[in-house]
């Protein structure tokens, strides 16, 4: 809070979990969810900042006190937790995974066996030299310009996924096999469908969640102004919410146009295959790879932030309480990367239910307890339509994860 010159609020950009937008496999599906997803997110926010004024608490996890007591604050810290170091992990795996792959592409010749093409060296040099600096940063304020350089990044994505549609045909020919080896020649493959609803439907609604959540580090962002302001924060947020939609939306819908139903879920293995040593689509992958990097600071501060709450909450701030904090995180999260080969399998199933809880079930929930409003005041039912909604999709998506998970 402190004087000198205010700091003008900053979005904090959270890439989706597998590096890319969410890629449906029918047009209109993936506009009509997007769309829903981001009003909604944006709408809890709204909820959020109006308990913020109407309680004057500053923190997610004091909303939790505030409403339910000592049980609210632990159950939102906890989620918060649990989210966190599952986003911060996954994005580690696939940094430790991808980039080693991403460096070799711009290599001619067998470099096997290089330090700087294995995955658990690159991994440490990038978290002790770039994500453990960043994370030890007291204030959400200063991470300002690796969100935006993690933004233009994905605007770099979007744009390339425009230009390379007219470079691919369709029907969808290939030399990863052979020189132009041709995959289909059925018309119809290269006509978009509008609609289709599948068992994969399940896991869009959650995974567009997780995209659009920022919800965790509004309040802090919020509380650091000089003088904090609900109209020009939920002003960013819904401009930070829009320009989200819109990077998410192109990206999908140009994908989709270019390799219609053979579209993979990771977006750019399509382009490596198909156009293999592009130099404009190796250079694409790097920056998505340090989009991520850049990111893990960013979903850092709130796990931080709600472990200090639990255990620290009563105590003035300590540069020793916070840098052991800052260090346990940090040894986890890298440990789980390095040797948990299926964390994003395991993360998957909570990713799911902590996302809705924190965007819709959470947010909803909070406000019927603390409003005083009539329960048929636009607001009330507002927030109840919120809650709704994440407890059928939080269950829907967990339960087809679980039976997917059986069948196999």
């Amino acid at each position: 809070m402190g004087g000198g010159k205010e700091r003008k609020p900053v979005m904090v950009e959270q890439p989706v979990c597998h590096t890319m937008p969410v890629v449906c496999r029918r047009l209109l599906q993936t506009c009509f969810l997007l769309l829903i997803v981001a009003l909604l997110a944006s709408y809890s926010v709204h909820i959020l900042l109006s308990m913020c004024i109407q309680t004057a608490v500053t923190s997610y996890e004091d909303l939790g006190l505030f409403a339910f007591g000592l049980p609210g604050k632990m159950v939102v810290a906890g989620t918060i937790i649990i989210q966190n170091i599952g986003a911060m992990s996954s994005y580690l795996l696939i940094i430790k995974t991808e980039l080693p792959a991403a460096i070799s592409e711009f290599l001619s010749g067998d470099y096997s066996g290089s330090w700087y093409l294995d995955g658990q060296t690159l991994l440490i040099i990038m978290c002790v030299g770039i994500v453990f600096p960043l994370t030890l940063l007291p204030k959400i304020g200063f991470l300002g310009y690796a969100s935006s350089l993690s933004f233009f990044f994905m605007v770099f994505f979007a744009v390339v996924i425009i230009i390379k549609k007219w470079s691919i045909p369709c029907p969808l020919r290939s030399n990863y096999i052979e020189q132009y080896f041709q995959i289909s020649n059925a018309t119809d493959d290269c006509k978009p469908k509008l609609f289709h609803f599948s068992k994969e439907s399940a896991y869009a609604i959650p995974t567009m969640a997780f995209s659009f959540l920022c919800h965790t580090s509004i309040l802090p962002i919020y509380c650091e102004l000089q003088s904090p302001s609900k109209k020009r924060m939920q002003n960013v947020t819904n401009t930070a919410i829009a320009l989200s939609f819109l990077i998410y939306f192109i990206s999908a819908l140009f994908g989709y146009l270019t390799f219609y139903d053979k579209v993979a879920s990771e977006l750019l293995q399509d382009y490596s295959k198909y156009l293999p040593h592009d130099v404009v689509v190796m250079t694409v992958k790097l920056c998505i790879l340090f989009a991520l990097l850049l990111t893990v600071p960013l979903i850092h501060f709130p796990a931080r932030k709600a472990l200090m709450m639990m255990f620290f909450s009563n105590f003035p701030f300590s540069w020793i309480h916070h840098s052991l904090i800052t260090l346990a995180l940090n040894i986890i999260i890298v440990l789980l990367a390095m040797y948990v080969p299926d964390i994003r399998n395991v993360f998957g199933i909570v990713g799911a239910s902590t996302s809705t809880c924190l965007i819709f079930v959470f947010p909803g929930l909070f406000y019927l307890k603390l409003s005083r409003e009539d329960f048929l005041s636009w607001k009330k039912l507002g927030a109840f339509v919120l809650f709704i909604f994440g407890i059928l999709v939080g269950n829907f998506s967990l339960a087809f994860t679980i039976f997917n998970w059986i069948n196999k």
